[in-house]
């Protein structure tokens, strides 16, 4: 099978994506993620296959691709020394729908009659449907047409359809059957095609593999630099998260000619402000364009107006952008919905990275009305109070995030004995993406925007932050920032992760860098395997609990860079190596999260229950480590290499790398 922890097989082709169990088989129900997905609606919640009324069972299941599946399945026997007579591969492939080829094996020395069996069902379900164990709205009917089954579902103008083709079969509005008597040694093998569609489109899979992306994989794998290392194990990371990432690619209404990221599968196949942002960092060097078509995606949704139900206001970058029945009809507010506070820093501050590694002043121009509307949210709408920080609270409190920083499950943000910190919070790695964001587009605006005005105002307003935060936040008793201000301005004293962000921002004072870089790397924050999201000491610690103490990749790339943009190379390589090392035990594509759990109690990291994988940043995480072992940055015209690299690895090479265009270059 595929990587410790995986219970199941997961497929994807831009916004279309398939979960099944490692038969091949769905038989979903609310709160499970299985079944054939498109644009946010369940069009296949049932896909079963029976030979001769019976299960299979598979001897083997794996991705061949991150859009293929193979599968090979034999009937359990009583008697363990008999060989099967029978085996079934099914062989399945996403490409703007579904396309499955069964093929019965006749192993006996005689003929082998067969009654091969699919059975089918919609529940149109909305991806929060079944997130979040909601009832649907309407009815759903099947009809038999002419060579095909239609499954549908219709609510006033929202229409959802699933069409079945199945040539050769007996079709019922449940089922296709297909009868054949296989000879001795022989093979048979027969098709079946899911098309999904709107009121409008069809989208059917098509006959050879043609992804539904600019670029095929091919393609894609050729235009990224190409890696060549005696360190094996990273060298096959590095591959996996290249496929990933292109198979995480998605094209939003807005941007129909460019690819974004989604953010992962199964729950988050959707355009992510903060999660996107994040990954285009960490990918810059290597797939520059997917920040490029981001930044300009992101702008396209920029908030103009105040809506509470979406807490948009303006300026604002989204949080999440979703396309199913609850956000058509504003029973949910992801269409968009803007609950995120740090998306908008986040944006500013890849715009400058983005035009540091590509000279791309050109798309900086363009998106100057957009970064300074950003601005404008982080001065006026993004500080509550007029303190000079950034809070968060929802406006939505029915489905709103209560929780608007990256850490965003409602019991994050807590004190160390886990009561929750009352809103509005703001928390510590905000106010760091605040510092970076204005201190990077003040180098925008002078140098592409010609503004020196702002670029003061800009420079001014950083330091002030920086000095203002150094002493709010730091607790002197404790040795460590606090991870947040509660709703009443006083600090949330709880050890977390979060203070590895302010290396990364930059916004931590000299003489405190290194308590800061000794709580990082000590034994309650630091398991061996990464960075814990909260310390082992907090008493509202849990090594499974989701953001109070599993390990997160994404959370530790950017720790990384943090370090070694303060001069901490060795902890930098310790903290990459650890994450590396990691993904190696999830077969080389790390998860969302994974346990908190010591390194020397478990020898192998323990998986976190219903972790999203593929996810974008967790994806992004070793790109971003090997700029970190690299030293690598942006240079004029070529990138500089400064590497650090661990005791035994002889080679780390990347070749291919794009040449900066034009201008200036900051050095951090």
């Amino acid at each position: 099978m595929d990587s410790i922890g995986e219970r199941d097989i997961r497929l994807l082709d831009g916004s279309t994506f398939l979960v099944s169990d490692l038969d091949g088989d769905v038989a979903s129900g609310p709160g499970r993620s299985e079944g054939l997905y498109y644009r946010d609606t369940r069009h296949l919640s049932l896909w079963q296959a029976r030979l001769n009324g019976r299960q299979l069972h598979a001897l083997t299941a794996m991705n061949t691709e991150y859009d293929e599946a193979y599968f090979y399945l034999v009937e359990e026997s009583a008697a363990a020394p008999a060989a099967p007579v029978a085996s079934l591969v099914r062989r399945r492939r996403l490409s703007r729908g579904l396309h499955e080829q069964l093929t019965v094996n006749n192993r006996s020395g005689q003929d082998l009659p067969v009654v091969l069996t699919v059975a089918f069902g919609a529940d149109f379900a909305d991806l929060f449907h079944t997130k979040h164990r909601l009832p649907a709205n309407g009815p759903t009917f099947r009809r038999v047409e002419a060579d095909e089954v239609v499954l549908g579902y219709e609510r006033d103008d929202f229409r959802r359809y699933t069409r079945i083709r199945a040539p050769g079969a007996f079709l019922t509005t449940e089922s296709a059957t297909f009868q054949a008597t296989v000879p001795p040694g022989s093979s048979w093998t027969v098709d079946l095609e899911v098309a999904v569609a709107t009121e409008t489109v069809l989208h059917r899979p098509v006959p050879r593999r043609e992804p539904n992306m600019d670029q095929n994989l091919d393609e894609w794998l050729a235009s990224t630099p190409r890696l060549e290392t005696d360190w094996v194990q990273v060298a096959d990371t590095y591959h996996r998260s290249l496929v990933d990432l292109a198979g995480l690619r998605y094209y939003p209404d807005k941007a129909p000619r460019s690819s974004v990221p989604a953010a992962g599968l199964p729950w988050y196949m959707a355009l992510f402000g903060r999660d996107s942002l994040i990954t285009c960092y960490q990918a810059l060097p290597f797939v520059p364009e997917l920040a490029r078509s981001t930044l300009r995606a992101l702008a396209a949704w920029q908030a103009d107006r105040m809506d509470d139900f979406r807490d948009a206001e303006p300026g604002k970058i989204l949080h999440e952008l979703r396309e199913g029945e609850l956000a058509y009809f504003r029973e949910w507010p992801q269409s968009p919905y803007y609950g995120s506070a740090d998306s908008t820093p986040l944006f500013l501050i890849l715009l400058d990275e983005y035009e540091a590694w590509t000279g791309d002043t050109g798309l900086v121009h363009e998106l100057e009305g957009a970064a300074r509307a950003a601005l404008s949210w982080l001065e006026q709408y993004g500080d509550l109070d007029g303190d000079g920080y950034v809070e968060y609270r929802t406006r939505t409190w029915s489905h709103g995030l209560q929780n608007q920083c990256w850490k965003d499950s409602p019991n994050s943000v807590v004190y160390p004995d886990g009561r929750l910190a009352p809103l509005p919070r703001a928390t510590c790695e905000l106010q760091g993406y605040a510092y970076d964001a204005r201190r990077r587009t003040a180098r925008l605006a002078r140098e592409i925007w010609r503004d020196d005005a702002l670029a003061d105002r800009l420079d001014r307003a950083a330091a002030e932050l920086k000095d203002r935060f150094n002493r709010d936040f730091w607790l002197a008793d404790r040795g460590h920032y606090a991870f947040a201000l509660d709703g009443e301005k006083h600090p949330v004293p709880t050890l977390t992760s979060n203070i590895g962000h302010l290396l990364w921002s930059g916004i931590v004072a000299d003489e405190r860098v290194e308590p800061v870089v000794a709580h990082l790397l000590g034994e309650a924050l630091f398991s061996g395997w990464g960075v814990r999201t909260m310390s082992s000491a907090e008493p509202a610690y849990n090594p499974l609990a989701y953001h109070r103490g599993t390990v997160w990749a994404h959370d530790n790339s950017l720790i990384a860079m943090g370090l070694a943009g303060y001069g901490h190379r060795p902890e930098a390589t310790r903290l990459a190596v650890s994450i590396l090392d990691a993904a190696v035990h999830f077969n080389h594509r790390l998860p969302e999260c994974f346990s908190g759990e010591d390194r020397r109690v478990a020898p192998t990291p323990v998986p976190y229950p219903d972790a999203a994988s593929p996810q974008a940043w967790a994806t992004g995480a070793p790109l971003l480590m090997l700029r970190v072992l690299l030293g690598l940055r942006p240079g004029d015209p070529d990138p500089v290499v400064d590497p650090a690299l661990p005791a035994g690895v002889g080679r780390l090479e990347l070749h291919g790398l794009a040449r900066r265009r034009q201008g200036a270059v900051r050095h951090r």
